[in-house]
């Protein structure tokens, strides 16, 4: 009991601790994690609406490119803050009151708590201007932002490790990581693409994330070719993955051999 009790007292001061070196003491530095992604949807929409008249879905140009932009946000967010989580914190896992699962797991709820809060906002943004009253599925949406960062915890883990013994990888997979912003889903729905290009674009997670999200803000949005299940069983795969790899490598993040 004790022991629980101090990783919670440990946990809770590093998210103060990660609060301040991200955002810093003032308010302004906060702000910004909300002005960025509003910046994102309106830059979208002024390009879109110069090409169509009509979104995929509705009427609003700006909550159908944040239905898609804000869940994809959630696992992009996660997997690059939890990568470098180990080198962020490098000088207090030299206490051994302070474990890499401590640290993890403060940027984890801090990115979440941060993510969720933007989303919330930006939402009820976009609502409030188009004068919208849309019934909006709030528990399919959570349940999709959820397994967006738990993806994005389990990707960032594995490459906590990766990144740090094969240099190459981290390259590679930025590479390869750069462009799912563009076949994600964000800008368009699976289900118009013709075959067989719709069907290898089901193969990524983070396009049946988006179908997920956006079947809650959307009712009439059917979804066809969504698997909730896939999207689970590969989040929860990742994560166990990247404990493993985290978990043998312990002693070499410990002594700074990483």
């Amino acid at each position: 009991m004790k022991l629980i009790e101090q990783h919670i007292r440990v946990t809770a001061a590093l998210i103060v601790r990660e609060m301040s070196t991200r955002y810093g003491s003032k308010p302004g530095g906060y702000l910004w994690a909300i002005f960025d992604p509003v910046a994102h949807v309106a830059m979208m929409t002024l390009i879109f609406q110069a090409f169509a008249r009509m979104p995929a879905l509705g009427l609003s140009f700006p909550l159908f490119f944040a239905s898609g932009y804000l869940p994809f946000t959630f696992y992009q967010r996660m997997s690059s803050f939890m990568a470098g989580t180990m080198k962020a914190n490098k000088t207090l896992l030299s206490y051994p009151v302070v474990s890499p699962f401590d640290a993890i797991i403060s940027r984890f709820v801090l990115q979440l708590m941060t993510d969720a809060l933007v989303t919330a906002l930006i939402l009820m943004m976009i609502l409030a201007m188009s004068g919208a009253t849309a019934s909006m599925n709030t528990a399919g949406m959570i349940e999709a932002a959820g397994a967006a960062a738990v993806l994005g915890l389990g990707v960032g883990t594995i490459n906590i490790v990766m990144f740090a013994r094969f240099p190459l990888y981290e390259q590679i997979f930025g590479i390869i990581n750069r462009p799912l912003f563009m076949v994600s889903g964000v800008f368009f729905l699976p289900e118009n693409l013709p075959n067989p290009f719709r069907d290898y674009i089901l193969y990524n997670p983070l396009v049946h994330i988006i179908m997920w999200f956006r079947q809650s803000v959307y009712p009439e949005y059917r979804a066809d070719g969504l698997d909730k299940g896939y999207v689970i069983e590969f989040a929860l795969v990742c994560f166990v993955l990247g404990l493993l790899l985290l978990t043998t490598s312990m002693r070499e993040i410990r002594e700074d051999r990483l």
